[in-house]
């Protein structure tokens, strides 16, 4: 399970960072806390049931992704299709949710580097919605910025619905899991 992001105080509270946020909320659920690893990222060995996981946030920057990604799962011996990636999207509106096994990077940079490093992008993905930015703004300035006062008070919500979401992928299955989470929230 990974959770992208970008490492380091200045990128910490940004909307690129919703991988992350993601799975610190599910480590804080499993009484967990993340360790640094040899493969350059910080990582959680848990269950969900009887489920094995590995919880790992890249310490390399998102478009850096793929290297430290594709070394957790060679240490793991973790298949492509039992990869679950969670990561920000600008093409879906805030708060809302997408589950969906493979597709393209739709210009995102780390899913660009997973793929690239992994040589498949047949992996699972939680797309946690950032919302367009505004007017004329560049997306690349967007997503490095931090969320809005109004969007900081709903955030709370939806990464725990993000995080319902993890588990509900794990417990169901992907469909059951797309039925519930691929709705709007209200």
């Amino acid at each position: 399970m990974v959770g992208l992001g970008n490492p380091g105080p200045t990128y910490a509270s940004t909307r690129h960072n919703a991988g992350f946020f993601v799975l610190d909320l599910l480590a804080e659920r499993l009484g967990e806390k993340f360790k640094a690893h040899k493969g350059r990222a910080d990582v959680v060995e848990a269950r969900f049931g009887s489920t094995r996981a590995v919880l790992v946030k890249p310490k390399s920057y998102m478009n850096e992704s793929g290297g430290p990604v594709s070394a957790m799962r060679d240490f793991f011996k973790v298949a492509p299709d039992r990869l679950l990636v969670v990561h920000d999207e600008l093409d879906i509106p805030f708060g809302a949710l997408r589950l969906k096994q493979g597709g393209g990077d739709n210009g995102h940079n780390g899913l660009r580097s997973l793929t690239k490093s992994l040589g498949t992008s047949d992996y699972v993905r939680v797309r946690f919605g950032i919302g367009r930015p505004p007017g004329r703004m560049d997306p690349a300035a967007f997503v490095l910025k931090e969320f809005s006062p109004t969007e900081r008070r709903e955030l709370p919500f939806h990464i725990d619905r993000a995080a319902d979401a993890v588990e509900a992928l794990i417990e169901d299955g992907l469909e059951r899991a797309q039925n519930t989470y691929n709705a709007d929230p209200v």
